[in-house]
């Protein structure tokens, strides 16, 4: 079998084609061309049975539950309680933005939903207490890339379900490295706060006002702890943990915080469909496409280019982050996972590296894509929110992403970092 079907799939990308249709259309055509019609019907086979699992279930009630989540009054919950406890700091509503998405990342396990809902509220705020308006959407954007680290996390479902691999020590693995990018940003922000003499967000709290602002926020913030201690604890799979995640955002919503209407339920069925769709599409293509680069073998000549370089494992790592982080700056993190997870995780087990090390290496590789120049999907969320061009949020973010690029080989060269959790728990 020819690799004709790659240089279709890329000619296919670079004149913008949606990545399914490139996913799809690639393997067809070429198969077509070379005479081999039985691979063309096993491509329909493997495209429904990509989609047709339960495990993949997860994925449509893990939306549910941060889009019921995400309406009504939570989000502004979550910035007051944030107000409560860091806005009296120099910088202090640049930090409310961080540690709001550290605490919306457990709701919801989007960065585009994070810089979406928090920017909307906390951008124009900045910019009318004087930070200027292309800093307020960068470290938006830069800090709506923690959604997807830590837990519960959408992109981790995806590759623990193409890699074979346990989304719950996935899951374990992305506290710490999310804890690290919040501290490196909130650090990051500490110090141009006070070169810019930004102002303070709001007087010290007392404990009796923190207090208030935690019991609004309480029952949204047990989703996380629900959804670990449950998987942690064996009383349910991750599968049925979304469902249970859905099932109390709803209720949580409708009866306790009362944020949502049931008037507004069609609607967000309706979302949710229509992303679960898109999602279960890309999966069932991608599953496909790493099928055709099995049998034609393309896994196999990528290994041995890689060990042909060197045989050096921690340098074969240096050039694969170098890698993954330009292929970031054109491509979504779901489908970058599921296109190159399937090539380049063999490579590197086969190497020796532990797979959930590799998996939250290359997890929070693509997951930094999210917000890198040209392409970075949260970049034009946040310039359609703050009205700021693209190209200018992405100069402001250059000390943020340094920060971020710094934790990925912090936890690519110090494995410790994000397996100790997970062999704590028993995932290892």
């Amino acid at each position: 079998m020819s690799l004709g079907y790659f240089w279709i799939f890329i000619l296919l990308m670079v004149i913008g084609a949606p990545v399914v249709f490139a996913l799809l259309i690639g393997p067809a055509l070429s198969l077509t061309l070379d005479g081999q019609p039985l691979y063309v019907r096993a491509l329909l086979s493997r495209l429904y049975n990509g989609m047709d699992s339960f495990p993949l279930m997860a994925v449509p009630f893990f939306i549910l539950a941060g889009e019921l989540m995400n309406s009504g009054g939570i989000t502004r919950a979550i910035v007051k309680f944030s107000q409560t406890l860091i806005g009296h700091v120099r910088g202090g509503l640049a930090q409310i933005n961080i540690l709001s998405s550290i605490l919306f990342a457990g709701l919801s396990g989007s960065a585009v939903a994070d810089t979406s809902a928090l920017g909307k509220m906390l951008v124009p705020a900045m910019e009318e207490a004087g930070y200027s308006k292309r800093f307020s959407a960068a470290v938006t954007a830069a800090s709506s890339v923690i959604g997807p680290i830590i837990p519960p996390s959408g992109i981790m479902i995806i590759y623990a379900f193409i890699m074979n691999v346990s989304v719950g020590g996935l899951f374990a693995a992305g506290i710490v490295p999310g804890f690290l990018v919040a501290a490196g940003l909130m650090a990051m922000t500490s110090r141009i706060s006070k070169v810019r003499d930004y102002p303070v967000a709001s007087r010290k709290a007392t404990w009796g006002e923190r207090g208030a602002a935690f019991k609004s926020t309480i029952l949204a913030l047990l989703t996380p702890v629900i959804l670990l201690g449950g998987i942690i604890l064996g009383i349910f799979t991750p599968t049925e943990a979304a469902a249970v995640a859905a099932f109390y955002a709803l209720i949580v919503g409708l009866f306790f915080m009362r944020s949502l209407n049931a008037k507004d339920l069609p609607l967000i069925f309706r979302n949710v469909a229509t992303q679960s769709g898109v999602i279960l599409l890309l999966v069932g293509a991608a599953v496909t496409f790493a099928w055709i680069i099995t049998v034609s073998g393309m896994a196999e000549q990528l290994a041995t280019a890689l060990t042909g370089i060197t045989d050096n494992v921690l340098l074969l790592l240096f050039l694969v982050n170098i890698f993954l982080l330009i292929v970031g700056m054109f491509l979504d993190a779901g489908p970058a996972i599921l296109i190159l997870g399937p090539v380049l995780g063999p490579i590197f087990i086969g190497l020796g590296l532990e797979p959930l090390h590799f998996a939250i290496v290359m997890c929070v590789n693509v997951t930094v894509g999210l917000a890198t120049p040209p392409m970075g999907l949260v970049l034009f969320v946040a310039s359609s929110i703050s009205g700021e061009k693209v190209d200018r949020i992405a100069q402001e973010m250059l000390p943020f992403l340094a920060v971020e690029i710094g934790v990925i080989f912090l936890i690519t060269y110090f494995p410790a970092l994000s397996l100790t959790i997970p062999r704590l728990l028993g995932f290892l």
